[in-house]
């Protein structure tokens, strides 16, 4: 089946992240993490809405409630739509002025984790957290850079996170009911030439899209960690993905358009907006919803 890729929402984005599809509304939510912004796309109309946001913020998830929860460069928060304000739940690195959240999703549990990083990617400062719904916060000692690219098997037996700046994706044995993660193994590898990896979905087959920073791609990994697609796309800063759409058959990807020079800008005018992919013959898994 040949697949069709659109560029939907050509915003020109500076680091565009974190799609999260909202199956109540027909939404797709995305951010950009260093023009701070929420950005809202409704797939009906094909308009995008724009909320600029207090500072840096790496990811968001649907909540049962009302409105989304954010990880920001100073913690988690929750945000008010559509008035776009920003109430502040805890900053679990306050001793941490240089780092910043970036990846994080929901898990099936209603539980919402996220990696910090070192805003200038130099010391491996990143761990990973778990928001619970009571608003407690638990702290995994990761040690990367820049951690990246959460996302579960379907058995919730596994969970995948990714090393950016090692350009490894790690798999970790992962006890859903308790909300922990064991032993960590090498998932996959990116060779230097196929950039960086970064955001990840896991698709109802149980294999994993995983976006590539510096390779204008998308990688369809099967569960043993062997590729079995490949899309090629027309942004070099490919970051992260999520399923959505009708019968969630539509692949979202965000982009960046960050420190491209004007060759690049050229080459690639459509940088920094959000692309769907359709015509797959794939369906996602719905995004799971914070029960804070």
């Amino acid at each position: 089946m040949s697949a069709a890729i659109e560029c939907i929402a050509p915003v020109g984005s500076v680091l565009g992240e974190g799609p999260v599809w909202d199956e109540r509304s027909g939404t797709l939510y995305w951010v950009d993490i260093k023009a701070p912004a929420l950005f809202a796309t409704d797939m009906a109309t094909r308009q995008t809405r724009r909320w600029p946001m207090p500072e840096r913020i790496g990811a968001i998830g649907l909540r049962e409630g009302p409105g989304l929860v954010g990880a920001f460069k100073s913690g988690f928060a929750f945000i008010d739509l559509p008035a776009g304000t920003v109430r502040p739940i805890v900053d679990p690195e306050p001793d941490r002025p240089g780092n910043r959240f970036n990846d994080g999703k929901v898990d099936a549990l209603g539980r919402f984790w996220a990696g910090s990083m070192d805003d200038e990617e130099r010391e491996p400062t990143g761990h990973l957290y778990r928001l619970d719904p009571d608003l407690s916060v638990e702290r995994f000692e990761i040690g990367f850079v820049c951690t990246n690219g959460i996302a579960w098997s379907r058995d919730g037996r596994r969970l995948y996170f990714v090393d950016t700046l090692q350009r490894r994706i790690h798999a970790y044995d992962f006890d859903m009911g308790a909300g922990r993660i064991g032993a960590r193994r090498l998932f996959a590898e990116i060779p230097a030439d196929r950039g960086y990896p970064d955001g990840l979905t896991v698709d109802a087959e149980d294999h994993v899209w995983g976006a590539h920073w510096g390779g204008g791609r998308v990688t369809r990994y099967r569960p043993d960690g062997s590729i079995e697609r490949v899309l090629d796309f027309p942004a070099p800063l490919t970051t992260s993905c999520c399923f959505g759409g009708p019968g969630l058959e539509a692949l979202f990807v965000t982009t960046a358009s960050i420190n491209l020079d004007e060759a690049a800008r050229r080459a690639a005018p459509l940088s920094g907006g959000l692309f769907a992919v359709t015509g797959l013959g794939i369906r996602g898994r719905p995004c799971g919803r914070f029960r804070g």
